[in-house]
């Protein structure tokens, strides 16, 4: 999101706070450096703006909000392979040719005596709830 569509968005999320007292607003990021819960912070007019109830999270601090559940997005994640390859072999599609990169990861999975979909979850979730170790 460039600064003046963050800028937007947040001055949204202010008019959001003035019509309804009781509520707050999240940036959710899906990809975030880190896992994370802080208010959001953004330059308005060249003035740095930042407000308790407008929250920027990472999806895994936004799903342990909804679902009261720590791992709720950790435990989504481990659900996903096994319920894309049931959609897939009910749908009747023709199956996809083999690619050396998919061939590469596996590989390293195996190496590494784990599995794809958690090495592949943990380039982009390594420090979310339940994907870091501890």
């Amino acid at each position: 999101m460039n600064s003046a569509a963050s800028a937007k968005t947040y001055m949204r999320m202010q008019l959001q706070l003035l019509e309804d007292d009781d509520c707050a607003c999240f940036l959710v990021e899906v990809i975030a450096k880190q896992s994370q819960n802080i208010p959001w912070a953004v330059s308005v007019d060249g003035q740095q703006k930042k407000h308790k109830r407008i929250r920027r999270v990472s999806i895994d601090q936004f799903y342990a909000l909804v679902t009261g559940q720590a791992d709720a997005f950790y435990q989504m994640c481990m659900m996903l392979p096994s319920a894309v390859k049931k959609v897939v072999a009910s749908s009747g599609a023709k199956v996809i040719p083999m690619d050396s990169v998919v061939d590469e990861l596996y590989e390293m999975a195996n190496t590494n005596k784990g599995s794809l979909a958690l090495a592949l979850y943990m380039l982009g979730f390594g420090s979310y709830n339940g994907f870091k170790e501890g």
